[in-house]
């Protein structure tokens, strides 16, 4: 196999090796580290008979140890973790591989086994057989991280998937609101016990270092910081983040906020908002 078809092999799985990988790590930029590292071991191979299997085990057991470096900067970060978003344009086909930012909150709640072996079984389809022979581990230990890891996820993970138009739709009337500062309309759009998650990381804005609940803390907070802080030349884009309906908020051409919602019926549940500049710099400005 010449370097050229080397390169064409690793590029047909690159969109597969990214979406597993990423939903291990939860991080665009240490995924693509992880792909570089990826393609310097398949570029360094000889005599592979199953390129895919091959590469999907490089990139998890890649995977599974950069989480210990992740993992210590969670232990160092200032405020809330949220993953980093994976912002493209609205799609109306959901993919089958797009894991919702509200369970990717879920899956950090994971060891990173488990993880690996949810992510590897539960949304791409692999057998336990095939994980135990990609993660080395016995089909007996991978039967036991597969059934902890669905019984954790299950427990926690949003009860309902919301319809993707009135997703949408409640996520316009929440930026409608903030945007014009209207507190009566933003009372009506949240559910009484919602939750608000900030990611600024310290370098950005954000509403606390815990998570906040409850409706009448939350709405009061968000229009009190948009009346003494206002943001010049605001403007509002609605993409899709990780596979759900979601606003993109940008200053001039630079991201300055990622707002995801988790909806039931027409109110606001959960809010994941994302404001550290440097989980928003590989967003693409349309």
């Amino acid at each position: 196999m010449n370097e050229l078809s080397s390169t064409e092999v690793f590029l047909r799985h690159r969109e597969l090796l990214f979406s597993i990988v990423y939903n291990i790590l939860g991080s665009v930029a240490d995924t693509e580290d992880v792909l570089q590292e990826t393609w310097l071991a398949w570029s360094r191979r000889s005599g592979v008979d199953h390129p895919r299997a091959y590469l999907v085990r490089i990139a998890v057991n890649a995977a599974l140890a950069r989480r210990t470096a992740i993992n210590r900067r969670k232990e160092e970060y200032v405020g809330p973790w949220l993953p980093e978003p994976v912002v493209t344009p609205i799609d109306p086909v959901e993919r089958s591989e797009a894991v919702s930012l509200a369970v990717l909150v879920v899956l950090e709640t994971l060891s990173p086994l488990e993880r690996a072996v949810f992510v590897l079984h539960e949304v791409f389809g692999y057998q336990l057989a095939e994980i135990a022979d990609i993660i080395g581990r016995t089909p007996a230990a991978v039967r036991q991280l597969a059934h902890r890891a669905r019984e954790h996820v299950q427990a926690r993970r949003p009860r309902f998937a919301a319809d993707p138009q009135v997703q949408l739709e409640v996520t316009q009337r929440f930026v409608d609101a903030i945007v014009g500062a209207d507190l009566t309309a933003l009372m009506e759009v949240l559910a009484p016990d919602v939750t608000l998650w900030a990611d600024g990381g310290g370098k950005a804005r954000a509403a606390g270092l815990q998570p906040i609940l409850g409706r009448d803390r939350i709405a009061p907070l968000i229009i009190g910081d948009r009346v003494r802080r206002p943001v010049p030349s605001l403007d509002v884009q609605y993409r899709t983040v990780n596979g759900d309906p979601s606003a993109l908020l940008l200053t001039g051409d630079t991201p300055f906020a990622v707002i995801v919602l988790e909806v039931e019926g027409d109110q606001v549940t959960a809010i994941y908002a994302i404001t550290n500049p440097d989980k928003l710099a590989h967003v693409e400005v349309r």
